[in-house]
């Protein structure tokens, strides 16, 4: 980053013109005061090429002029180093992939395809936060542990498929295994985004005695709850007549999923839409926003002695040559 310490200085440089015009004006005008009665003496004294660099040497004068303008303009080269201190925010993306998360009623995708789509839209647009994916059916385990990595972390939301684990719908052990990787974090704030779309029927924990776990350990949970009210078309694989759709009516138990985000101080939403869903992953992300404070140092290098020393080198020379080489006969 390069400026100019005192660039008021730099005015001066339009007088130069005016000062090159008036130094020509001064040379016409300079009559010699002696009379002789020949020239002949001095035809070996000088020559064109002298009398051109005769010209060229006074108006290296104008050069030391110029030089010494920028000089005192002050030219410095910085740098500039930033400080950043984050008070963020570690998330973990606790994802439901049993079986009725294929259902497709989020047509052209199914549930699972929409979400993983929403979930890496929202990691790409955080900053500074950790963040982690944990992925549950009948288990639970983590896909991604906490991590600024996002390209790593994104590469293992595409990795999320259908059939990973056992099927079944384990809300309780998804939060468990999410409070679990949040547990020695020291993040001012740690949030979990559960996203399910059925009801809790097997595990080892129930929902609600995982979301009092995660609210002793001060973790939010905002939950939210996919799949249309009237149910969605579900692939089946016949024998007989190849893929077919049945429809499995919706299981969502939203009064558990309420209860786990009053609990923990989060708030439930309901998604019945691809829009809906990223518009619902949108309005978390500005309630979870991270602080950051910047600190930006800038340091400056002087270069006015590459000008000076060349000006100060450039006088030197003209005062010597015009001294002897060039030396006037008045």
């Amino acid at each position: 980053m390069f400026r100019f310490a005192n660039p008021y200085y730099l005015i001066l440089l339009i007088f130069i013109p005016f000062l090159i015009y008036y130094y020509q004006k001064y040379r016409i005008k300079k009559q010699a005061t002696i009379r002789y009665s020949s020239f002949g003496i001095f035809k070996e004294l000088g020559s064109q090429n002298k009398i051109f660099y005769r010209k060229l040497l006074d108006l290296s004068r104008i050069l030391v002029i110029i030089l010494c303008i920028i000089a005192l303009a002050r030219p410095q080269m910085g740098s500039s180093s930033e400080e950043i201190n984050t008070e963020g925010v570690d998330i973990i993306l606790t994802l439901d992939i049993s079986g009725t998360m294929s259902s497709e009623d989020f047509k052209p995708k199914n549930r699972l395809g929409v979400a993983k789509e929403v979930i890496k839209n929202f990691i790409k647009g955080r900053e500074n936060d950790r963040q982690g994916l944990v992925v549950f059916s009948s288990q639970s385990f983590t896909q991604c542990p906490l991590t600024l990595d996002y390209n790593l972390l994104l590469k293992l939301v595409d990795r999320v498929e259908l059939g990973m684990i056992k099927d079944g719908t384990a809300i309780g052990m998804g939060i468990a295994t999410s409070v679990n990787r949040l547990r020695d974090s020291n993040a001012k704030s740690k949030v979990i985004i559960l996203l399910t779309d059925g009801r809790n029927n097997t595990g080892e924990i129930d929902p609600v005695t995982a979301a009092n776990l995660a609210k002793t350990m001060g973790i939010k949970i905002y939950t939210i709850g996919v799949g249309k009210p009237e149910g969605g078309l579900f692939p089946v694989n016949d024998p007989f007549f190849g893929k077919r759709y049945v429809t499995v009516p919706n299981e969502l138990d939203e009064n558990i999923l309420k209860q786990i985000a009053e609990l923990t101080g989060g708030l439930y939403f309901r998604a019945d839409s691809e829009n809906k869903l990223f518009e619902i992953y949108k309005q978390i992300d500005k309630m979870e926003k991270t602080i950051i404070k910047r600190k930006e140092y800038k340091r400056y290098d002087e270069l006015f002695r590459y000008f000076l020393i060349p000006a100060f080198a450039i006088l030197a020379v003209e005062l010597i040559l015009g001294q002897t080489i060039f030396l006037k006969i008045p």
